[in-house]
């Protein structure tokens, strides 16, 4: 391998330019080498305001170049299958954007193309790799929460339905709970020691979609010229775990109520903690006591991309796995099908 690890971006969306693309630049070993949009002119135009080599005409084309070391997936979910199996057929490492995909199936598929060609995968799961996460995920690999045996978790956005394809079922797959419900539940799963989930009993609901509040402020996608609202705009799970452990899960885009924003609560014998606010309860000399550590804040993006970085160059092994990517997956799928069906469901 070169001084530098060249990567190739696949989808010059939000995501990659907000994110991928500042936190590679950011990171001395890296060459930002080719990217494809399925929008070519946003392929040329990001290709030249970030310093991309090449603008590639076509997925094929990106894969195909012989030069590049590791790829990151930033399309739309839909795209996710299709772009890990030609980046994996073709030798590319991968960092795969949340969700994996749409479906299990698709997980699989994309699995079957990881594990033939033997290549690194690693999932998008940026929350893991928060400064406050790491300080709750040591501890709890270390015992000081004994056993973990319920948690709650949820994101709620009182007014916060993005504008563009995030809303568009053929595109995202889902709403809130595949947007930003994938982020708390894998994290607090992953808090818990990610425990084999074997059912999920949930609801969603449609019942603001575009809405016109008023002193209110809309998020909006790159493309917003074909809007569709087609997603739930709330919804609640129970998730229930092979160990007798179990998780709540509240999300929303939009809903009447208070807004709080991302949350995560996992409740051992020993002590309990919290995310945001970030606090840890136990009890010391027989007393109840709160404690919040004190660590430094960090780009969590940052820290993803390094590590991706370093699992490339076989340093370390990826902590966000393929294996991860699919349990996470059936647990969303989980949550949209038993709400189609009304009824708690078998993962």
């Amino acid at each position: 391998m070169a001084d530098k690890v060249r990567i190739g971006i696949i989808g010059a969306g939000n995501i990659a330019q907000s994110a991928h693309i500042p936190a590679y630049l950011a990171q001395k070993d890296v060459e930002l080498y080719a990217v494809y949009d399925i929008k070519e002119s946003r392929a040329r135009e990001v290709a030249e305001k970030y310093g991309f080599k090449y603008a590639a005409k076509s997925l094929e084309e990106l894969v195909g170049m012989d030069e590049l070391d590791g790829i990151s997936v930033c399309t739309w979910n839909n795209g996710h299958m299709e772009a890990v199996i030609a980046a994996a057929n073709a030798g590319k490492h991968i960092l795969c954007e949340k969700p994996m995909a749409m479906t299990v199936a698709e997980t699989e598929a994309m699995a079957e193309a990881v594990r033939k060609n033997q290549v690194t995968f690693m999932m998008g799961f940026v929350s893991r790799f928060r400064s406050d996460s790491k300080v709750i995920k040591e501890l709890a690999e270390a015992g000081r929460f004994g056993d973990i045996y319920y948690a709650k978790c949820g994101f709620i956005r009182r007014r916060g339905t993005p504008l563009g394809w995030f809303t568009d079922l053929s595109k995202a797959g889902g709403g809130p709970v595949i947007d930003i419900g994938v982020h708390i539940i894998d994290l607090t799963w992953y808090f818990m020691g990610k425990p084999d989930p074997v059912s999920v009993s949930a609801v969603t609901y449609s019942k603001i979609g575009d809405y016109k509040t008023k002193g209110v402020s809309r998020w909006e996608a790159l493309d917003t010229d074909e809007l569709v609202f087609e997603t739930e705009d709330s919804a609640a799970a129970l998730i229930r775990f092979r160990d007798g452990s179990a998780m709540t899960v509240d999300v929303s885009w939009a809903i009447n109520g208070k807004e709080r924003g991302f949350y995560s609560e996992i409740f051992g014998t020993k002590a309990g903690a919290s995310l945001e606010p970030f606090c840890i309860y136990d009890e010391v000399e027989g007393y109840l006591m709160d404690s919040t550590p004190v660590v430094e804040q960090q780009d969590a993006f940052f820290n993803e991309i390094r590590h991706f970085i370093d699992c490339i160059k076989g340093n370390q092994e990826p902590i966000a796995t393929l294996e991860d990517g699919m349990a996470v997956q059936k647990i969303l799928n989980g949550i949209y099908n038993s709400a189609r069906l009304g009824q708690e469901v078998k993962l």
